[in-house]
């Protein structure tokens, strides 16, 4: 894991995230690609515009446990996408950010989100269609 301590850090306040940046139906799952696991992708995004903390990243993903959100942020910081950067000061702070190999990622979801919203219905439709038949032959 890559940390590191900064003594009484105090960079710049990032603008706050907008608690409905994520459509609550959006079917993620109707992605076609998948970078890590359910929720990275939405991680990814939420770190676009610089360091957060994890209370602010709770913030749009609050339909995400902690305990999960924990995992998720462990999973891009092992695969070296995220790093987790303690602030030694009054109140210890850590906070996440995008390594360039995970800002690099950016341009591939964005690409893979303006897909799947162009093929939206017809992936629904699939999805519905696989469902029907599954329940037909049990």
């Amino acid at each position: 894991m890559v940390t590191a301590w900064i003594p009484h850090y105090c960079g710049p306040v990032a603008k706050p995230l907008d608690p409905e940046m994520f459509d609550p139906l959006c079917p993620s799952e109707l992605m076609p690609i998948r970078v890590g696991d359910k929720w990275a992708g939405m991680i990814i995004q939420c770190l676009e515009d610089g360091p957060r903390r994890f209370s602010e990243l709770r913030v749009p993903l609050r339909n995400i446990t902690p305990k999960v959100l924990t995992k998720s942020l462990r999973t891009l910081e092992r695969d070296a996408f995220i790093v987790r950067t303690i602030h030694a000061g009054p109140s210890r702070q850590v906070q996440y950010e995008l390594t360039s190999l995970g800002r690099s990622l950016l341009e591939l979801l964005d690409a893979a989100r303006a897909w799947a919203e162009t093929h939206l219905e017809e992936l629904i439709d699939a999805r519905e269609a696989a469902i029907a038949r599954a329940s037909r032959t049990s």
